[in-house]
């Protein structure tokens, strides 16, 4: 593994119901763009990171989702999310992620902050302006 990037611990948000010691693997459709299909999987050492991730895949996959977050351990290399650090915000200040390699569940982790519904609003109107203006690419 490499830690050389942050020790985490680490999360993953999805709508996905897991259990503890199953895997999160690569090959999905993303959350958000559900046309591409990802190259990687993703997860943050902010668990408020992990559940706005989480609120948003619930929020677009149109049908009543569930949002969940996940401590998880990366079974691999891993390297920043490009879609966030240096692109986007200098540095990795969102402690963001992303492997080839999948990533284990070690628990779902129910204590986190929720999106208001302002908030959540905010945020739909904010990716929906990026996926239509061409400025939402995921760099898969």
């Amino acid at each position: 593994m490499d830690r050389s990037l942050d020790d985490g611990p680490f999360f993953h948000g999805t709508i996905a119901e897991l259990s503890v010691g199953e895997f999160l693997t690569a090959g999905h459709r993303s959350n958000y763009r559900p046309e591409i299909v990802m190259n990687h999987v993703y997860f943050t050492a902010r668990i408020e990171g992990a559940g706005l991730a989480a609120e948003l895949a619930a929020e677009l996959s149109g049908r009543r989702a569930h949002p969940r977050v996940y401590e998880v351990v990366p079974t691999g290399r891993f390297e920043n999310d490009p879609n966030v650090t240096d692109k986007k915000f200098p540095g990795n200040p969102t402690r963001s992620y992303r492997s080839t390699a999948p990533l284990r569940i070690l628990g779902e982790v129910t204590e986190w902050t929720r999106l208001s519904p302002e908030q959540l609003q905010w945020w739909r109107e904010r990716l929906s302006e990026l996926f239509s203006s061409g400025r939402g690419e995921i760099l898969n």
